[in-house]
């Protein structure tokens, strides 16, 4: 009994240390060589929460990149997702929303990677389904009422229009994009179940849920043999810390074990430092499209510019943009499994891959430097790190 009761016990614990701790990946063959010029190191691969599920630390999102603007073309796509995946990322992201009209982003997405996965591309062995890591998210389907939300019925009906939009059998991960706050939480549940087990995707995940509403679904799955959430989309970046890092703290440990696949972390381009002296033309926050984010930005600029400039004076002294150093804090954290880059020139995606050089730069001086920079940390309440 004893030796019965301690084999399950050092099984659990040694399962424990496999799904929290990262996973650092072999030399990734068709990483950017070390005596290139715009050379990155090798990118590191880490378990995605509990899943056993590995991903590339940066990964690539289709958010405000492709499928918006009318003079982009599949070439262009091609060669960016290229980039991408030479340089070791695995995971792309995308949504049933995403583009101008809805679903356009998975749709140049789909025409993309039909021909990267061909014979027609030399380097199509890098494509191969079972090496990548796909995406996408339900909830603004169309302008119909059944054709928003995450009900069963949208849910279905949604999943199967981004598939044959994206030219795929299966997806990695679908994603409720928000909480929905027509349809319960069980039947929510049961949908992506559903989903799961018709083989329609292998995870389901939230995006932008509170913690309260993440654990509900967990154990709502629990207690009637569903399917759990493995994995929550947030914001995170150096201006928004506080739900990822005071909220979300419970749900990184076990049971949960959640992976996160953070989004935004350049703050929709403030902290590039392109905004410190005004809107320029043809940026983010000039298009219509993004109304939203501008009216956010003219609240905040006060606060956020100053920070922003302390910002490119680090950057300067470690030799790297301030781009790059907000990626790369943002990677640091080891709750963070993948960091979701939305870069739509190749340029400016190479320019974000090579965050990984500065992660080796960020000690615990300059942790602290930047964050006496920020002064934003949140503070955490009175038991956290204690046994309740």
């Amino acid at each position: 009994m004893y030796r019965s009761l301690f084999s399950r016990t050092a099984k659990r614990l040694f399962a424990t240390s496999i799904v929290t701790a990262p996973v650092v990946a072999y030399n990734f063959p068709h990483a950017f060589c070390a005596d290139s010029e715009k050379a990155t190191p090798v990118m590191p691969m880490v378990t995605m929460g509990g899943t056993g599920l590995i991903v590339s630390k940066l990964s690539f999102g289709f958010w405000a990149t492709f499928g918006s603007k009318r003079e982009e073309d599949v070439e262009c796509v091609k060669q960016t997702l290229s980039t991408a995946r030479r340089a070791g990322v695995n995971f792309f992201d995308n949504a049933e929303t995403y583009g101008d009209p809805r679903g356009k982003a998975e749709e140049i997405m789909g025409d993309a990677l039909e021909w990267l996965r061909s014979d027609e591309n030399p380097e199509s062995a890098l494509w191969e389904r079972s090496k990548i890591v796909i995406t996408t998210k339900i909830f603004w389907g169309g302008d119909d009422i059944n054709e928003m939300g995450v009900s069963r019925k949208h849910i279905k009906e949604g999943l199967d229009k981004s598939l044959t939009r994206m030219k795929l059998d299966y997806v990695d991960v679908v994603f409720a994009h928000r909480p929905d706050p027509l349809t319960s939480v069980e039947e929510i549940v049961r949908g992506f179940t559903q989903a799961i087990r018709e083989g329609k995707a292998f995870y389901w995940g939230t995006s932008e849920w509170s913690a309260a509403e993440i654990v509900e679904a967990y154990w709502v799955a629990k207690m009637n043999d569903l399917i759990p959430p493995v994995v929550e989309q947030p914001q995170y970046n150096l201006f928004t810390r506080e739900r990822f890092e005071k909220e979300y703290d419970i749900l990184y440990k076990a049971p949960y074990n959640m992976g996160t696949t953070i989004w935004s972390p350049l703050a929709s381009g403030v902290l590039t430092g392109k905004y410190n002296r005004g809107i320029p033309k043809g940026s983010r926050l000039d298009q219509k499209n993004y109304q939203f984010l501008l009216n956010s930005f003219d609240k905040e600029k006060a606060d956020r510019i100053p920070k922003v400039e302390k910002l490119m004076d680090i950057a300067t002294r470690l030799d790297c943009s301030v781009t790059q150093l907000s990626i790369a804090w943002c990677a640091n954290n080891p709750n963070v499994s993948t960091v979701l880059l939305g870069s739509s020139k190749v340029w400016q995606l190479e320019e974000n891959l090579a965050s990984l050089k500065v992660l080796e730069k960020l000690t615990p001086e300059v942790m602290k430097e930047i964050e006496e920079s920020m002064d934003n940390k949140p503070k955490m309440p009175w038991h956290y790190g204690r046994t309740l």
